[in-house]
């Protein structure tokens, strides 16, 4: 079986049983990245000695009849706004230049606790700013299936790693859309749990009360495995919620029979055709296994847009501040503090960080809050409040992941606006906290993958992978 098609839970069962070697495992990913990365650009670091010591220790492990984990021996990639000790993490950005974070996140150390081998940090928008990762000063990473296009973003080199076979999974992280958006034009699993089930201790802050990490994977199982492994409480984020990771592996072959899944009668338009065939091909399938389609209304939904981008750019223009030449990362010399620290700033962030610090620090200002952030949030909890209502009456609700299938780089550019309505449908769930995710089902323009969005109500884990098992099983 080739590197690309072993799932994650394939790799660990045969390290675990002696079946298969850790180090084999690497060595074909390795050979895979050498192959494909420079076509591709997944990865802004390749950790090539770090992974083959880890994968060593595992089968040395294995060897004296002690069991390394759940995901014992998995290649696994970080997206580079996730802390590893001594190792650098730069978020994309110039202004993080040569900076080694002293701790290791709370993800990657349940990863290596698990088992999992960290084979490298992935490319991503600049901060996590971004839908296509074109916004990295390292520059684009390109769609597997087309190298023509945009792997979507930030999450972009994430999700082309574990699509491309460099990974078997990948974490990325998701502020609007950040990992689901770019898992539907990959053609991967994608999944954005809910707030809090996941530590945020060690991620790079660029919107803190939106931000949640999660997995890329080839399959729905995979990424349920990964939950478990890299969710529960964590008493360094403030923010954890006080409960263990949710049980979402052992349910995953329960089917739909009985489940209501919502239809969004007042969903905002916007997605192609192809995209919106699919999404009815899903409600179809669901019905077809003994789901019940309902109509139902989130009045709210469409305002999540102007929201977010009021919310996410006014906490990242707090968050941001911090990198100002003096603590650590990039300084430019200049006679004074204040020279310097505009200078630095000016130099170390792109233009796409800039317009939304400046953004941010508009609505945040005296004589504009009340009237910007302060109506945003309570917009937020609008939307919040319709989508529980929405709730009463369906068990997940189903949308279109992004409004398209991969588009070509440069596309959307040189238009701001346009580049953030490809956020339109997964927005809205980062502002309630809910948990929603990106499933693979099926082909649209030009033979590229389109992924279906299953949304759930908070801690709404357990229905949400077995519909999206579902899905996977009847995809086509």
């Amino acid at each position: 079986m080739s590197a690309e098609h072993t799932t994650a839970i394939e790799i660990a069962s045969g390290v675990r049983a002696g079946e298969r070697s850790a180090v084999d495992v690497l060595e074909q990913h390795l050979a895979a990245i050498a192959q494909g990365e420079g076509a591709i650009h997944a990865f802004n670091l390749v950790l090539t000695d770090e992974a083959r010591a880890a994968a060593a220790a595992i089968d040395a492990a294995v060897a004296a009849g002690n069991d390394p984990g759940p995901l014992a021996g998995v290649p696994v990639a970080l997206k580079d706004n996730m802390c590893t000790r001594g190792i650098p993490t730069t978020c994309s950005s110039k202004i993080l230049e040569g900076w080694k974070p002293p701790y290791d996140a709370t993800v990657v150390t349940r990863l290596k606790e698990a088992g999992a081998v960290i084979v490298g940090k992935t490319n991503l928008d600049e901060f996590a700013m971004g839908s296509s990762t074109e916004n990295s000063a390292f520059g684009p990473t390109r769609n597997p299936h087309d190298t023509s296009r945009v792997p979507g973003g930030s999450s972009g080199g994430s999700a082309a790693s574990v699509a491309a076979g460099f990974a078997a999974l990948s974490f990325g992280s998701d502020t609007g859309g950040s990992i689901r958006q770019p898992a539907a034009l990959c053609g991967v699993v994608g999944v954005k749990p809910t707030y809090g089930v996941v530590s945020r201790q060690g991620l790079v802050a660029f919107a803190s009360s939106l931000d949640q990490i999660g997995p890329f994977s080839h399959t729905v199982a995979d990424a349920a495995l990964a939950i478990e492994v890299v969710g529960g409480h964590d008493p360094g984020d403030s923010t954890s919620i006080p409960r263990p990771a949710p049980d979402v592996v052992t349910i995953l072959g329960d089917g739909v029979e009985g489940l209501r899944i919502g239809r969004i009668t007042d969903l905002p338009s916007g997605a192609d055709p192809d995209v919106v065939e699919r999404l009815e091909a899903a409600f179809d399938a669901l019905a077809d296994a003994g789901a019940k389609v309902v109509d139902v209304q989130v009045p709210a939904f469409t305002y999540g847009l102007t929201a977010y981008y009021l919310i996410a750019p006014s906490e990242a223009s707090s968050n941001l501040a911090r990198y100002d030449g003096v603590r650590y990362g990039l300084r430019v010399d200049a006679p004074d503090t204040n020279s310097m620290y505009m200078a630095t700033r000016a130099a170390g962030f792109g233009d796409e960080v800039k317009r939304r610090i400046m953004l941010g620090t508009y609505a945040l200002s005296a004589g504009y809050y009340d009237a910007y952030y302060g109506k945003a949030l309570k917009v937020r909890r609008l939307i919040t409040d319709d989508f529980n209502r929405a709730y009463e009456h369906a068990d997940v609700l189903l949308t279109p992941a992004s409004p398209s299938v991969a588009f070509p780089f440069g596309d959307k550019t040189d238009n701001p606006l346009a580049m953030y309505l490809c956020d339109t449908y997964t927005i809205p769930s980062n502002l309630s906290g809910d948990p929603a995710m990106s499933v693979p089902f099926g082909t649209g323009a030009e033979g590229l993958p389109v992924g279906v969005q299953i949304l759930a109500p908070a801690l709404g884990e357990p229905v949400m992978f077995k519909v999206a098992a579902e899905l996977e099983r009847r995809a086509s």
